[in-house]
């Protein structure tokens, strides 16, 4: 894989004659709009196929999976265009194998809302191991509020993914509740009452697992939620349990979000945890790179200190803000877009896109056609590709992304460039 920033003047052909690969299927892979047009600074990933095999009349993907030993997941990887439809063309090329080296196995999860686009899903989920439908809520009693996710989880076993229940504080109303948390945790009988229906639930529905997101917990249940995820753990047992983290760079650090997140005590009671290292940059905040690198380290270097590497996931945002300026202080509200929308927005107004080396993000600022100035922050491929890294560099588990709603093939370019993706029987 290479990734290849715009140049003033540049096409698709002439960047495609460069590295000596098809523009079409460069363009394709990229989802480079049918005008072929493209902004000063974005990214393109290039791929490089070692092996390429010519569709025959009455041959299916299956049959060419098994004549070249790969997995139809590992098929669909490698063929972005495909978009996780088994159809074919006789004469339809079909990479087998990319050159190049990958940085070892990972397991990846992401997370959809019931709502998100089959297309979009099905295109996406070979790519994942885990796939996590939001949410579970839980109502003041202790019981599970219902989700409809029945879709999701029949795509997800169409394609080898794994579903996880994923079980949050969520309320009625749509918020995360501390009073909620603080209920669940402190009230034996509700949450008897939970973990009943979390067991029932998986059963079921056929869960592999349970992913626990419970946040803005008050500093006094600390130990509570510990307790409440071991007795979990050992009811849910053999199935793994996951906890989600928020992104603490010290044990005692302050805030509402922090205090009741014990790395080291949560970590030690659980099968796997989810670094949220993301937000930084957000929507009632300045303007900044959602995920700059040094501040995800930070949260890396702490981590590793509590929790065995390999039970960690290192979060990866998929997304972007867009703030108009100037920003006031409790006033700006940013818009969050994806990483394609903000492609496209630098398009339409002709700006270049830069990139922070700082934070390893891309940036640029536009005027509106009401003479708004906006300052936009999202994910490329040169982004991805340096938290990606950090996986093998720390020895992590995999990668947990936030979300899979908003499309951008070079998220998963990227990831299936650099990693082989564990599929459950791997894990």
């Amino acid at each position: 894989m290479q990734i290849h920033v715009v140049k003033p003047g540049e096409t698709v052909f002439s960047i495609a004659a460069g590295y000596g690969v098809d523009p079409q299927r460069l363009a394709a892979d990229n989802e480079v709009p049918a005008t072929g047009a493209l902004a000063v600074g974005q990214t393109l990933v290039v791929q490089f196929p070692r092996t390429v095999h010519a569709v025959a009349p009455g041959e299916s993907l299956s049959s060419i999976a098994a004549q070249y030993g790969v997995s139809l997941r590992q098929l669909y990887r490698n063929n972005w265009p495909l978009q996780g439809r088994p159809d074919l063309i006789p004469g339809q090329r079909i990479v087998i194998s990319y050159v190049g080296e990958k940085l070892g196995l990972l397991q990846s999860n992401s997370y959809a809302y019931p709502f998100i686009s089959t297309t979009l899903l099905n295109a996406e989920l070979p790519y994942l191991t885990y796939l996590t439908p939001f949410t579970y809520g839980v109502t003041e009693t202790g019981n599970l509020l219902p989700l409809d996710d029945e879709p999701l989880l029949a795509s997800a076993r169409n394609y080898g993914t794994a579903p996880m229940l994923h079980l949050s504080t969520l309320t009625e109303e749509g918020g995360f509740s501390s009073q909620r948390a603080v209920r669940i945790l402190t009230d034996p009988q509700a949450q008897s009452r939970l973990i009943e229906d979390v067991l029932r639930t998986v059963e079921e529905k056929s869960f592999y697992g349970v992913d626990v997101d419970f946040e803005y917990i008050p500093g006094a249940q600390r130990q509570d939620y510990i307790d409440f995820l071991d007795r979990l753990h050992r009811s849910l047992t053999p199935r793994p349990l996951w906890a989600a983290l928020a992104p603490k760079t010290s044990p005692d650090q302050p805030g509402l979000l922090y205090e009741a997140h014990d790395y080291g005590g949560i970590g030690a009671v659980v099968d796997g945890v989810l670094l949220m290292t993301y937000e930084w940059g957000y929507t009632a905040g300045p303007p900044m790179a959602v995920s700059p690198l040094p501040n995800v380290r930070a949260v890396l270097d702490y981590a590793v200190t509590e929790i065995p590497p390999e039970k960690i996931f290192l979060g990866m945002s998929n997304y972007g803000y867009d703030w108009p300026l100037p920003f006031v202080e409790g006033v700006t509200r940013a818009a969050s877009l994806s990483n394609q929308q903000a492609i496209n927005l630098a398009i339409q107004y002709g700006t270049p896109i830069e990139y922070d080396d700082w934070a390893q993000a891309p940036h640029f600022t536009y005027w509106d056609g009401a003479g708004t100035e906006h300052q936009v922050w999202f994910e490329d491929a040169r982004s991805q590709d340096a938290r990606l890294r950090l996986v093998a560099e720390y020895g992590l588990k995999g990668v947990g992304y936030w979300n899979l709603m908003r499309p951008f093939s070079q998220t998963w370019l990227t990831l299936n460039a650099l990693y082989d993706i564990a599929d459950i029987s791997q894990t």
